[in-house]
């Protein structure tokens, strides 16, 4: 007995010694490798394996595998440090140590005021560490004394890999039955980066760029919102005159996939990687925030921009609700030549993006909540378009979007939520094939670039642990009354194909290495009242052209002490052949609404009521964001033929609503159609009713009238 316990205190003095030896050989080998640290340079099996250590007196611990070094608080779970290639900390030592990198939620009881929440760990857990991985719980269990805690359970996850330049983190939230009801605005992972190291952010090929400093914030003028800052006295005199709005830099979900900043000295890369958009809301199309001046860089789950409050997840009647937050990348790069070429690390970043969406659905996480991919099923089709006014027979729906979302109604995918989303883009010929889905009831949607409207598939699928489902042809009749009379516009949820102003010559252009997207400006809604100072917007179909006739999004008229007036827009156009026993359709596609109250009236602006009215729509607030569009609408609109006349016709669109700048709507485009029994509309394309302003290609095969006629 005696030898067998001596023998043991031997094996473990041992083990210390070697544990301490191999720790120490971690730090040195994080601080000497000088530009050597991309993965390219290291191969997996030369590096240590994944080590935790407990510093207990200071309530931290480290992760560490050679190549980074993340220090976390216990058992909060706080990300107070990073050591990368010879950086002690790339987070900004400067903030308290709760506020570096952290995840966090946005949250109320319903009539209550928002607060936010840190989500600190009370528990913390080992939940691995072998030779290829190590995974970290920093668990908190919610009760009725937390009354300053958002009522959830929270297990925030850190993962290290061996041979890994980054770490990974995901989040599971849980609602059990019977629990306080609540509203949760936003759910996030933050960082925050030494602000004397990182001034270059890249979020895409064409959006990189130098970046303004913190400091040139505050020593700025605000604008219009607080987040918008003239920059009268930059450090770097090159952005004198810009303005810095982190929405400046925001991005749709199916975009949203690699984001980050580049320090100079030593040049190194910290980049956000999302390999899956499953856990965000809103869908393919939403819009979110991704880097910002701070530097910050973020991850966002959950949110209401671009959308408003028809976004906030509501937790009512005490529902049960869990889901998966991630996981995502935080991965690191250096390389010594990227001090003059930073396009060198962002090169290197969309690569390991490219396999960690490869990589998806991971195989790591050990959360017993996480679907690992054999647990997963797959669903697969063709989606055809039937539009007779196009072609007789379906047409492939090419590069629409399909996806599997929680049951809903068409086009109800854009505002949830609470759930899992799973999307694609389909081929040229329709084809699609959803992957890895987390079992459970969907309903099938989908929508087709140049058609209006919204596909759901006539009833909901069920998907289970290695199912593979294949539905075959489907068809999506696009909403359609009658032959197109004229068009203005794309169908395409945006507003990127109107009239977008340059800036006033007051803000200077905020340009990038390649400028893209003119719409994300600041101060361009007010450039409204510069080109119509009196009179408002008039466009004559066949005439006028939407690229340069059209602006890009109906709102007030500043006249001066902010003061705003309601506009009113119209469209004419010319008519033959009245049917007046018949009935016409107006289609009415919105990218955008904002507090807006739109009436439209026929050939009379004063009649009341008017001959349509939306009342109050949207909270989106994508003009002043610089979004192009927020939420889809879509309108039809019967209008009897008593109301036009032979010759030409006008119709007025008037946004009421004037309380501020950012009241307004974004069109997607209108389209005018004759009812199905209607024979206006008839004639060949080019004349009379069928004039036509289209971008898309439209079969020039014969056109047929739901009765037959061609």
């Amino acid at each position: 007995m005696e030898r067998r316990g001596n023998t043991r205190q031997w094996s473990l003095l041992i083990g210390l010694i070697c544990l301490l030896l191999q720790f120490f050989f971690f730090l040195s080998n994080s601080a000497d490798h000088n530009g050597r640290n991309s993965e390219k340079f290291i191969s997996p099996e030369l590096t240590p394996a994944p080590t935790v250590y407990e510093l207990k007196q200071n309530q931290q611990v480290v992760m560490s595998n050679g190549i980074v070094n993340v220090t976390l608080s216990t058992p909060a779970g706080l990300v107070t440090g990073i050591s990368y290639n010879g950086i002690d900390n790339l987070l900004q030592t400067h903030n308290q140590a709760d506020n570096r990198g952290y995840w966090d939620v946005v949250w109320n009881k319903p009539g209550s005021t928002t607060s936010m929440d840190k989500l600190s760990g009370t528990r913390f857990k080992i939940i691995m560490q072998n030779e290829y991985q190590a995974e970290l719980s920093f668990a908190r269990t919610w009760n009725v004394s937390l009354t300053q805690n958002v009522p959830l359970n929270v297990d925030k996850r850190f993962v290290m890999l061996r041979g890994s330049p980054g770490f990974y983190s995901y989040t599971i939230l849980e609602h059990l039955q019977g629990w306080p009801d609540l509203n949760i605005q936003e759910a996030r992972l933050v960082f925050k980066l030494q602000q004397k190291k990182f001034h270059f952010m890249a979020m895409s090929e064409e959006r990189q760029r130098i970046m303004p400093a913190e400091a040139d914030r505050i020593t700025g003028q605000v604008l219009d919102y607080p987040e918008a800052v003239l920059l009268t006295q930059p450090t770097n005199p090159d952005l004198k005159g810009e303005v810095d709005d982190k929405y400046m830099y925001s991005c749709e979900n199916k975009d949203n996939k690699v984001h980050g900043w580049i320090s100079n000295d030593p040049p190194v890369g910290f980049w956000m990687i999302t390999p899956s958009n499953e856990f965000r809301t809103g869908g393919p199309l939403k819009q979110d925030l991704t880097s910002h001046v701070g530097p910050t860089v973020l991850s966002m789950f959950v949110s209401t921009h671009y959308a408003g409050e028809d976004l906030a997840m509501k937790l009512r009647n005490g529902e049960p609700w869990k889901k998966v937050l991630g996981p995502v990348f935080i991965h690191l790069n250096s390389d010594a030549s990227a001090s003059q070429n930073p396009s060198i690390l962002w090169n290197d970043a969309k690569q390991r993006m490219f396999k960690e969406t490869a990589n998806w659905p991971y195989t790591f996480p050990l959360s017993k909540d996480f679907v690992h991919s054999d647990q997963r099923g797959t669903l697969s089709g063709q989606l055809l378009v039937q539009d007779w006014y196009i072609n007789k027979n379906p047409t492939p729906a090419s590069s629409a979007y399909v996806g599997l979302a929680p049951p809903g109604k068409a086009g109800s995918w854009q505002r949830e939520s609470k759930g899992y989303q799973f999307w694609t883009q389909a081929d040229t010929n329709g084809n699609f094939a959803i992957k890895g889905v987390v079992p459970g009831t969907y309903s099938l949607f989908a929508w087709v670039p140049g058609f209006i409207g919204d596909y759901i598939y006539n009833s909901n699928v069920t998907i289970r642990p290695g199912s593979n489902i294949k539905l075959g042809g489907l068809e999506y009749k696009p909403p359609r009354n009658g032959a197109t009379m004229w068009e203005i516009g794309v169908p395409d949820r945006s507003a990127a194909e109107f009239f977008v102003p340059n800036p006033s010559p007051k803000f200077k252009t905020h340009s990038y290495r390649i400028n893209i997207d003119k719409f994300r400006q600041y101060g361009l809604w007010a450039r409204y009242a510069d080109l119509y100072p009196h009179n408002d917007l008039q466009y004559t179909v066949g005439v006028s052209n939407y690229k340069t006739n059209w602006f890009f999004a109906h709102v007030t008229r500043s006249i001066g002490n902010r003061v705003y007036r309601a506009t009113t827009w119209q469209i004419i156009f010319d008519l033959r052949n009245v049917n007046k026993a018949g009935k016409y359709t107006l289609q009415l596609a919105i990218a955008s609404a904002n507090d807006a109250d739109l009436q439209v009236r026929f050939n009379n602006p004063q009649v009341e009521p008017a001959h349509f009215r939306t009342g109050r729509i949207g909270k989106d607030n994508a003009i002043a964001r610089h979004g192009i569009h927020g939420l889809y609408w879509l309108y039809s609109i019967g209008v009897p033929g008593s109301r036009l006349v032979n010759g030409r016709n006008t119709i007025f669109l008037t946004q009421s609503s004037n309380a501020g700048p950012f009241r307004g709507i974004m069109y997607i485009n209108k389209v005018s159609v004759p009812a199905s029994f209607a024979y206006v509309g008839l004639a060949a394309p080019g004349e009379g009713d069928h004039s036509r302003e289209k971008t898309r290609v439209i079969n020039s095969g014969p056109k047929r009238t739901p009765n037959g006629l061609s």
